[in-house]
């Protein structure tokens, strides 16, 4: 049998968020040659285990694979060559043009298309709902919690956006902190503090953001930027271990396994 080479497959994936860095950090352990593509001003929740981090501080590190931000596509080969994962702004994934990538990840996970084609790519596979698989990509991931978590769709399209988080220890729409106006966040404490139900995390203008629960803040976004009424901001982790806020979700890798599939179902092929 004839052993695929995972180093010459180059895969863009757009999004740097936490499934996508879990998508991408387990496709980077496979050998392939991972470009991220994100937005000027990523809103990644779970900053501790987000590539897109490196956005702001010029590099970071997820479970000791690192990403290092650059200027143009014309810099990866260069990052990949150190081992480490490129990162560009480049919210249209224009680096297509440039990278000519094998796979196309769509991690935006913004619930809808905003415009990837299977045209982007030989392979393309989209993340979520917003997309149906044979139509707007090869291949759908789920990502709605549950039985079929991280199941890779042919055909169909994911389950629909419910709105309401999966249940962490029974603790759904209480474990997540959202913005209570538009305005300028400040935090008031930091990913990896204990918090007890009351206490305030931080606020939005003149508004203060208060946990709903027990346990452990896993995410929160960063300080400084302007959010939007009903905006997710932060994650409360019920079940109070501090270790988790470092490492890479169940969900994250259950995502990332699907991704990896569909590349080798592609290739198999």
């Amino acid at each position: 049998m004839k052993r695929l080479d995972t180093s010459s497959i180059k895969v863009l994936i757009r999004g740097g968020g936490d499934l996508a860095s879990g998508a991408a950090w387990r496709l980077h352990q496979s050998g392939f040659k991972i470009l991220i593509a994100e937005i000027a001003q990523p809103m990644a929740v779970r900053r501790t285990v987000s590539f897109c981090e490196a956005v702001y501080d010029g590099q970071t590190e997820v479970e000791r694979v690192a990403a290092v931000l650059i200027q143009d596509p014309g810099a990866a080969d260069e990052v990949w060559d150190q081992g480490c994962i490129p990162v560009l702004v480049d919210p249209q994934a224009q680096a297509k043009r440039v990278i000519k990538p094998d796979v196309m990840v769509d991690a935006i996970l913004a619930k809808k298309n905003l415009g990837t084609t299977r045209d982007d790519a030989p392979l393309v596979i989209a993340l979520g709902p917003g997309f149906v698989a044979g139509k707007d990509a090869h291949f759908v991931v789920e990502t709605n919690r549950g039985h079929q978590l991280g199941r890779l769709l042919t055909e169909g399209a994911a389950q629909p956006d419910t709105g309401v988080p999966g249940p962490v220890q029974g603790v759904t729409t209480d474990r997540v902190l959202r913005a209570p106006t538009d305005g300028l966040w400040q935090a008031g404490a930091d990913i990896g503090d204990a918090v007890r139900k009351g206490d305030p995390v931080g606020r939005v203008g003149r508004k203060p953001v208060h946990a709903l629960i027990d346990g452990v803040l896993r995410g929160l976004i960063r300080p400084g930027l302007t959010v939007s009424k009903g905006l997710k901001i932060g994650d409360i982790d019920p079940r109070g271990i501090k270790a988790f806020c470092n490492t890479i979700s169940d969900k994250a890798l259950a995502v990332g396994g699907g991704v990896l599939e569909g590349i080798l179902r592609h290739y198999k092929a």
